[in-house]
């Protein structure tokens, strides 16, 4: 245990903190007490410094982490044509999309002591901020969104695949690579990668939707892209931006003890998001097209860092896109945002299928995050070794399972083999061993640990007052937060800071040591998300907030780019069911323009449709051009006011109710 004396010897602050503490007599409280001098530089003013226990784990990792082993330095840095001169790029809207300026704190030659050693050598790897070649004839705008943007040269003009998150990010990109290298030819092509916003959203920033219509440029998209961006981001999409909220650490400030980067590049930009319909889509699970004139070989890989996504080969160049399925990095195999969990062993085979059809040949592999990898013995060994973790995250937890280890043990259990551990690709900068681990048994086994006193547990909050009441109250269980705090025992600190905090939410020392807790395990994060998300609960409890209000991921954009089926499964999402007791109704929805009928119900509670069907007796039939509908599912137009034809039998207004009951 630590002692008075130590603490004493390396805190010269020590005194100030007994003068405003005094009754802090034990060899823990004053430890604790320590713990309470704001830390130099930290941007709240409850800040702490990173404590002797802290700083001993990310010692431990300087020590111990193949440091030596600087490849990646030199592969990011090959291929520099030019950087981005400015460091901010506004929104249309007016506010700052990218900010570059304020993660130069990474350019600095200083080991930061609040930010793990890996994630701090990430960190730096992201700086990389402008244009660099791949090969000739293949070229990537990096650093200004969390992910990059890949140009390849066509007959008649570019290929350009996954444009940023952002219209004005990837607008500041295409404007760097023309004024370099582009020639001022246009975009003929778009390819999506896969269903992810960060690798569409930018696609308004290069390409007019005019020009996509005409026939002028093609969007090139994996199957059922559609059916997943809008499940993905739109079906569950408050809930999943809450929870984005403490992944990529949305409300912490930028700085040494707060955001620090998010592995994947530094964060998302905050511009105007937009999505064009794809005008093709890769159906098969090998296709071969040529996309102006260059032959592509798409490698569908459903289930695996995305539920639709692709892998595209371009064999005149002998280059290997692996779309997001090998980056840099332990990828998620369950997401802490909120996703369906991926499969790893699907996902190990996909990988093992592109290098024995592709990676045994190829001379460069690059990807929409990070940088490439040039050689085919440098390439091999990368997929070689993404492969094998994937698998092993599948077959070493359910090996582990079916010995009984539960959800809530195996994070404790499951360690990856040394080998891999000691390659940085295999580190977790978006995924960690923990909560993949535990997203593996989620995945075959589900939420319940086959204890029955879990099986439907009462709501945290409920039970948190009887567990406060057997713990003796509030003062002793912020006596032992406070013991375990000094003993560097954080996560048991926070099993019954929590139950206090539940029970007293407005008990701000309570929330203050909860808050000191989730700090210290933050900065021993090396994996983004589990650092965010702590730091960010930190931040809320000492700052009185609760959740942010969200960014609404149905933006307009989006919505008009549903399917009509799609567009009528959210509705049944958006309505309050509890509006709806008692109320029944049936619909034919008619929409000539392009030929489409469906059925829509309303009963026991529930909104129903079903597509090629019409009723015989329906309360009312509604036609309406899709072009029309679409005005109104974008909310620009209301229904009643779209020249429409309703043929009523028992309920004129049924659709109108049925949209509002939300």
């Amino acid at each position: 245990m630590t002692t008075r004396r130590n603490f004493i010897k390396s805190a010269p602050a020590l005194g100030a903190a007994f003068a405003v503490a005094p009754t802090f007599i034990s060899e823990e409280g004053a430890a604790y007490a320590q713990s309470a001098t704001p830390a130099e530089g930290h941007f709240h003013p409850k800040g702490k410094a990173p404590s002797e226990h802290t700083l001993k784990i990310l010692a431990e990792a300087r020590n111990t982490l193949p440091f030596s082993d600087t490849r990646d330095f030199d592969e990011q840095a090959r291929g520099f044509i030019a950087p981005m001169p400015e460091d901010t790029i506004m929104a249309d809207s007016g506010n700052i999309a990218w900010d570059m300026a304020s993660f130069r704190f990474f350019d600095e030659d200083k080991d930061w002591p609040s930010i793990h050693p890996s994630l701090q050598r990430i960190s730096r790897l992201n700086q990389n901020y402008g244009l660099y070649e791949v090969i000739p004839g293949i070229y990537q705008v990096r650093g200004l969104d969390l992910s990059d943007v890949s140009f390849v040269r066509g007959e008649t003009g570019w290929v350009v695949i996954d444009p940023l998150m952002s219209a004005e990010t990837s607008r500041a990109a295409w404007n760097l690579f023309q004024e370099h290298v582009g020639d001022g030819l246009p975009v003929t092509a778009v390819i999506y990668s896969h269903s992810h916003g960060d690798h569409w959203g930018g696609v308004r920033g290069i390409v007019d939707e005019a020009d996509v219509h005409a026939g002028k440029v093609e969007i090139i998209a994996p199957r059922a892209f559609m059916e997943f961006t809008i499940s993905e981001n739109v079906y569950a999409g408050n809930a999943m931006n809450r929870r984005l909220s403490y992944q990529y650490g949305q409300q912490l400030p930028i700085n040494p003890y707060g955001f620090a980067g998010q592995g994947l590049g530094h964060r998302v930009s905050l511009g105007a998001v937009g999505l064009i319909a794809p005008t093709k889509i890769i159906e098969e699970d090998i296709e071969y097209l040529e996309v102006d004139g260059v032959r592509m070989v798409f490698q569908n890989t459903p289930g695996t860092e995305a539920p639709s996504n692709m892998n595209t080969y371009i064999p005149g160049m002998k280059a290997l896109w692996m779309a997001e399925n090998i980056t840099g990095t332990l990828h998620n195999i369950y997401t802490l945002r909120g996703a369906p969990v991926r499969d790893p062993l699907r996902w190990s085979k996909y990988i093992s299928r592109a290098l024995h059809l592709f990676g045994e040949e190829a001379e460069v592999m690059f990807q929409s995050h990070h940088w490439p990898r040039w050689g085919n013995d440098r390439i091999q060994e990368v997929m070689r070794a993404q492969r094998d973790m994937y698998a092993h995250f599948n077959n070493q937890v359910l090996h582990f399972a079916n010995q009984g280890v539960t959800i809530n043990q195996i994070q404790n259990v499951y360690e990856m083999p040394k080998n891999l551990q000691n390659e940085w690709h295999c580190r977790g900068y978006h995924g960690s061993p923990e909560h993949n681990s535990r997203g593996v048994i989620q995945r075959y086994l589900g939420f319940w640990d086959a204890n029955p006193a879990t099986l439907i547990p009462p709501s945290p909050e409920a039970s948190a007052p009887l567990y406060v009441e057997m713990m003796g109250g509030s003062d002793k269980i912020m006596a032992k937060g406070q013991e375990l705090f000094a003993a560097g025992e954080y996560k048991m600190a926070v099993e019954v800071l929590n139950k206090l905090f539940l029970a007293e939410n407005d008990n701000q020392p309570a929330r203050d040591l909860l808050a000191d807790c989730y700090e210290q395990l933050g900065y021993q994060q090396e994996n983004p998300g589990l650092r965010n998300s702590y730091l960010s609960g930190a931040y809320k409890l000492r700052s009185g907030i609760s959740d942010a209000p969200t960014v609404s991921s149905t933006s307009a954009d989006v919505i008009r780019a549903m399917s009509t089926e799609l567009f009528l499964n959210f509705l049944g999402i958006k309505m309050d069911s509890r509006k709806a007791e008692g109320m029944r109704f049936t619909i034919n929805l008619v929409t000539p323009d392009n030929g489409e009928k469906f059925i829509i119900e309303m009963e026991n509670a529930t909104l129903t449709n079903i597509e090629g069907y019409q009723a015989d007796n329906p309360d009312l039939t509604l036609v309406i051009d899709r072009s029309d509908l679409e005005m109104t599912m974008m909310g620009a137009v209301d229904l009643g006011s779209v020249e429409i034809h309703f043929e009523f039998r028992r309920a004129a207004q049924a659709l109108m109710i049925a949209v509002k009951l939300r």
